[in-house]
């Protein structure tokens, strides 16, 4: 089942879907049915009900519901599990967790205490969530940046989420930081392109990344047992909203920082930055003002 597995990625990756959340499932479902020669409904159906919620069931019975389609196209003795056997997926937004300038400089700070002891990976890992907080980047696009995308006018951000490319700009701190951490990097990083490398001198993937953060979060008391609390996209929210808090009681400058501030972030649609709004206290109770006044003189 693996090998069937690491061919479907390929191939999504090859028509240029980044695929990354798709292969982890895929790649878990392949462990689950390793004795299988070919997928069956059965076994799809019990997997996804191993998942922590019906939601998560159904968001991962898509993916493998998707899967089998394709293997069933190659060899009708693959099955193809029933449509909705979980219900339709929808996915849900999260709300977003707003961390404190105090939050992120404590994970940062127990970034510094990751084993190996005397290794760049505590460093880079500093360095690293030090740069997501502060651009608001995505996880996907900081790993995947190298050398030569680091410039005087900020960083290069190639064919990213939507295949866009953008120039993000970066304060002279950032610049300093990342000066910094590319001086020790060059000592003990290795020959690898890629600004940020682990002890092993390669890039951390998203989906390590992500675990050492929710890791370095409940170290720090910000995340419970259970799982509820701040989450690493929540940097990129966070950048996002006190972005707009700056804007203060401005309506217009929030409407033109809007419209810089989607394609800082490489949104591909500026309804996706307005979202922004509804996690931004400040702001909602302008908007909330404005409609009650409207709504007043309505009934005027």
């Amino acid at each position: 089942m693996s090998d069937h597995v690491d061919r479907y990625v390929a191939i999504k990756r090859t028509l240029g879907y980044s695929f990354v959340d798709q292969a982890y499932a895929l790649s878990r479902f392949a462990e689950f049915s390793k004795e299988d020669e070919f997928l069956s409904a059965s076994r799809a159906i019990a997997w996804a009900a191993k998942a922590s919620s019906s939601q998560r069931s159904a968001e991962c019975f898509r993916v493998i519901r998707n899967f089998a389609i394709a293997l069933h196209a190659e060899d009708d003795r693959h099955e193809i599990p029933p449509r909705d056997v979980f219900g339709k997926a929808k996915r849900l937004r999260p709300p977003p967790h707003i961390l404190a300038a105090e939050d992120i400089e404590r994970l940062m700070r127990a970034a510094l205490r990751l084993p190996p002891t005397a290794s760049l990976t505590p460093y880079t890992y500093y360095y690293l969530l030090g740069l997501l907080a502060a651009t608001g980047l995505r996880v996907s696009e900081v790993i995947a940046l190298v050398r030569a995308d680091l410039g005087q006018d900020g960083l290069v951000i190639r064919q990213t989420k939507f295949h866009k490319s953008r120039l993000v700009p970066i304060a002279s701190t950032t610049q300093a930081a990342l000066a910094a951490y590319l001086k020790l990097r060059g000592r003990i990083g290795g020959p690898d392109p890629h600004v940020f490398v682990l002890s092993n001198g390669k890039p951390p993937d998203p989906a390590t990344v992500t675990r050492t953060f929710v890791k370095l979060a409940r170290l720090c008391g910000l995340r419970s047992a259970s799982g509820r609390g701040p989450r690493l996209h929540d940097l990129r929210h966070s950048f996002a909203v006190r972005s707009l808090e700056q804007c203060g009681n401005d309506r217009n400058a929030v409407d033109r920082h809007m419209l810089a501030l989607s394609i800082y972030l490489g949104h591909a649609c500026l309804s996706d930055t307005y979202w922004y709004l509804e996690a931004t206290p400040v702001i909602t109770r302008q908007i909330a003002h404005v409609a009650e006044a409207l709504s007043a003189r309505s009934r005027s």
